[in-house]
């Protein structure tokens, strides 16, 4: 048995499912979750047609770089959405979601032999950041967010010789679970040091499509072409369908950037068995030629969130993202920063389901930066998430009272 396997740690919701063992819900209320990011707005049709409409594709092996018809869709998309000239030749790759890119990417660039392989990651992080680095070889080091900057991660924080022993960073922009997104004065600083220890980036811009102001989030290959980086040197960027395009189980997603770093890339996934199956290919040639599903999946979020933060706002704080689509609030004062206390009783007493904020972060020199805090996916209707915080305002007045 690979002995690295040892060092992973157990999965948020496999610790939520734990925290709440022996928890009765309330059955006076239908349950509700808030727990996890699974978008459950409906699945645009044009996507679901074209699925039907390629049954065919089954009878043929897939090649791993896709179809040339699927790279130009994504390169066609990329120029309208950040105008960037992405050759789909040498610079894009269609992968099998995000969650896939990050772990292979790790497993590609990663030299283990190198003493002190380091992978920074941002504090808190989505979980497979962690196991890519650790199955890789290399040991984690975690950048903390500052709540002052809207929990943008504070990359000042990270020492010159960890910087020095770094062979990937991975960047989250609108970040998982905070929805801060990054500024070109902050990629400019990450290239820097890219280019000074040698690093590769990893952008995860997975949340890019859903945000709540007139201008849309900064995208990695975006600021590194402002900057005059046009060859996207030592940097790749990922994103997927599954929020954008509500296909969570299409797993269908986009990695591009650096020519160098695609083409090891593709050499890794073509052993890994990673080809995306010739129907999700047509499939997402649907959802990437079409922005008008986008644009209307992103109003209704404006709308959910226009309606429930003001409602908890109220009682706790938290405060509108820069994107994505959560909801990251600070555990009221009663609760004394025990955000899994909060989440079991929240349960318990109004049959709501929120996800602690210490579970997707790490203690790191001597603080977990999530603690105290709960993460809420507001990816059911709005009604239902209105419901749910209308709940969880009655459950913090309630306790408020009791004590």
């Amino acid at each position: 048995m690979n002995p690295l396997l040892q060092r992973l740690q157990p999965y948020p919701f496999e610790r939520l499912r734990q925290l709440h063992a022996g928890v009765t819900p309330n059955p006076a209320y239908r349950p509700i979750s808030l727990g996890i990011g699974e978008p459950k707005h409906a699945t645009p049709a044009l996507i679901k047609d074209a699925l039907a409409a390629s049954l065919a594709g089954l009878a043929s092996y897939p090649a791993t770089a896709g179809e040339p018809k699927l790279r130009q869709a994504m390169a066609s998309w990329m120029q309208r959405r950040y105008g960037l000239a992405v050759d789909p030749a040498t610079q894009i790759l269609p992968v099998n979601g995000s969650r896939e890119a990050l772990f292979a990417l790790a497993q590609t660039v990663i030299d283990p032999t190198r003493v002190g392989a380091t992978v920074v990651s941002p504090n808190p992080f989505y979980q497979i950041y962690e196991g890519a680095a650790l199955l890789a070889g290399a040991d984690t080091w975690f950048a903390p967010s500052d709540p002052a900057r809207n929990f943008a991660v504070d990359w000042a924080a990270v020492p010159d010789d960890v910087w020095a022993r770094t062979q990937l960073l991975f960047v989250c922009s609108p970040g998982n679970p905070t929805g801060a997104v990054m500024g070109l004065d902050e990629w400019k600083l990450l290239f820097d040091l890219s280019d000074q220890h040698g690093f590769v980036i990893a952008s995860d811009e997975c949340y890019s499509e859903i945000y709540f102001r007139d201008e849309p989030p900064l995208g990695g290959l975006q600021a590194a072409a402002q900057l005059g980086r046009s060859d996207f040197r030592n940097l790749i960027a990922m994103t997927s369908l599954s929020k954008r395009s509500n296909v969570p189980g299409l797993r269908s997603g986009i990695v591009a950037g650096d020519a160098a770093l695609i083409k090891p890339f593709l050499l890794y996934r073509t052993y890994h068995g990673s080809a995306m199956s010739p129907i999700v290919q047509a499939a997402s040639i649907a959802a990437w030629d079409d922005e008008a599903h986008v644009v209307a999946n992103r109003a209704l979020y404006r709308e959910k969130f226009a309606q429930v933060t003001p409602l908890l706002a109220a009682v706790m704080d938290v405060a509108l993202p820069d994107a994505g689509f959560y909801l990251w609030a600070q555990v009221p004062a009663r609760f004394s920063g025990d955000d899994a206390a909060f989440s079991r009783e929240l349960l318990g007493f109004y049959n709501v389901v929120v996800l602690p904020g210490s579970y997707l972060a790490r203690e790191a020199r001597g603080q977990n930066p999530g603690a105290g805090r709960i993460r809420m996916a507001l990816v059911a209707e709005t009604a239902e998430c209105v419901e749910a915080a209308e709940r969880i305002v009655q459950f913090i007045q309630s306790t408020a009272k009791a004590t």
